[in-house]
């Protein structure tokens, strides 16, 4: 599927964002674990919550359609071993949260995934499960297909190498069903905090002291109604676009701020970004609002540090912004991107340099002179956030043609028709 985008109309009206992933996959995954039924509302409809929705039901819950919304039954802590492979499709975060979760159990799975997600490295959940007793089968790495035989798990001490929530939320899973201990979790920086905000709401206790997660085994959640937030990532690429577009005054509604998501109002507003937070409320545990933006000259900042896990699939928006601001923008600690569903960091420099834009790739970030953007065609290589992101910058200046968008539909399918509908 080829996507393009021209400059020459503004963003303005009033959009809203499909439902927030991480939490989409949460309300899913977690209520299928859980004893009673809960209706969720506001549920991403795409590729990559299909797939947990997929898997949760191969594992034994119910999952079923109720108007615009879905009633999940769930297991009552007790997963069914599945009868045929688990695929997670592209899906990262449905194969890192799905080890953890079957690894707690008495069942044997194999989870499998594209040609993308078999890539992409599962060890930092797989190794620390293994110390907790889970046995697991996996290609060099760790990479997919992942086969599991959980059970018989005594929960421990981790301090994780890197701030990540997948890992966070696997390990807390597998805590779910373990028969003895207590997780005790630490992590450089604090990541996404939805599995514990979720997870505290369904009855689970998680204590949390000087930033280090303490999770008692052998708990199993209540169920809980949820009403999903629009996902701030795909927020983003609109925030970046009325930022850039000449003209543009935008408001998108019903954005979830979780203040472990927000990095990426931090860093426009330090790159002079005009928004607005409106209308702030409260969502099923999360902080919600609308976002008002309106164009404005940006200018070059650092990006690195603490801010990075709370804007990590944000980072692909924000160089496209910095291609647009006057003065270079440095983006570290970043090194994360060179193993999502592509080595991001690579394919940002590429399509940025094939634009003409003055851009250094280093290991762990890179260096962006902004001011001139020429546009062209962009090789997105398969991921979904390197084209939306270069599609919102064709908006600004040059024009973009992606050739094949056809992943865009993993995270946000709507995503070319809305952006053509606030073009007006």
């Amino acid at each position: 599927m080829q996507l393009s985008t021209l400059p020459g109309r503004p963003l303005t009206g009033r959009i809203r964002v499909p439902g927030d992933k991480s939490v989409s996959h949460r309300a899913l995954m977690f209520n299928g674990l859980a004893r009673g039924t809960a209706r969720v509302e506001g549920l991403l409809d795409a590729l990559d919550v299909r797939a947990t929705m997929r898997c949760m039901r191969q594992l034994g819950a119910t999952i079923e359609p109720d108007g615009d919304a879905w009633l999940v039954t769930g297991c009552g802590g007790e997963l069914s071993e599945p009868d045929d492979v688990l695929d997670c499709g592209n899906s990262g975060t449905s194969m890192r949260l799905l080890t953890g979760l079957i690894a707690g159990q008495e069942v044997f799975a194999v989870l499998n995934g594209d040609e993308h997600l078999r890539k992409r490295p599962m060890a930092r959940v797989t190794r620390p499960l293994s110390t907790m007793g889970a046995r697991f089968w996996t290609r060099m790495e760790g990479r997919a297909p992942i086969a599991v035989q959980g059970g018989a798990l005594t929960a421990t001490a981790y301090t994780s190498p890197i701030a990540s929530a997948q890992v966070k939320s696997a390990l807390i899973l597998a805590t779910l069903g373990a028969e003895r201990g207590e997780l005790v979790f630490r992590e450089p920086h604090r990541s996404r905090d939805h599995s514990e905000r979720m997870l505290r709401a369904m009855g689970v206790t998680i204590d949390e002291r000087d930033g280090v997660l303490y999770v008692p085994a052998g708990q199993v959640p209540l169920a809980r109604d949820v009403v999903v937030p629009g996902d701030i990532s795909s927020a983003a690429f609109f925030l970046v676009a009325a930022s850039i577009v000449p003209g543009s005054d935008l408001v998108v509604e019903n954005v979830g701020l979780n203040p472990t998501r927000d990095g990426v109002l931090e860093v426009l507003g330090a790159m002079g970004a005009d928004i607005t937070v409106e209308n702030p409320r409260d969502a099923s545990g999360e902080p919600v609002a609308d976002l008002h933006v309106r164009h404005v000259g940006l200018r070059g900042t650092t990006i690195g540090g603490a801010v990075i896990p709370r804007l990590i699939d944000e980072v692909p928006a924000l160089a496209v912004a910095a291609a647009f601001a006057q003065g270079v923008t440095t983006i570290t600690d970043a090194a994360e991107l060179r193993v999502k569903e592509t080595d991001r960091i690579s394919a940002v420099v590429d399509g940025l340099a094939s634009c003409g834009v003055d851009v250094a790739e280093q290991p762990d970030g890179m260096t962006i002179g902004g001011g001139h953007f020429a546009g062209g065609r962009i090789d997105a290589r398969g991921d979904h956030r390197i084209a939306m992101s270069f599609l919102v910058a064709g908006c600004a200046a040059g024009g973009v043609t992606i050739p094949d968008a056809s992943n865009v539909a993993t995270s946000f399918p709507t995503f070319a028709s809305l952006l053509e509908g606030a073009r007006v």
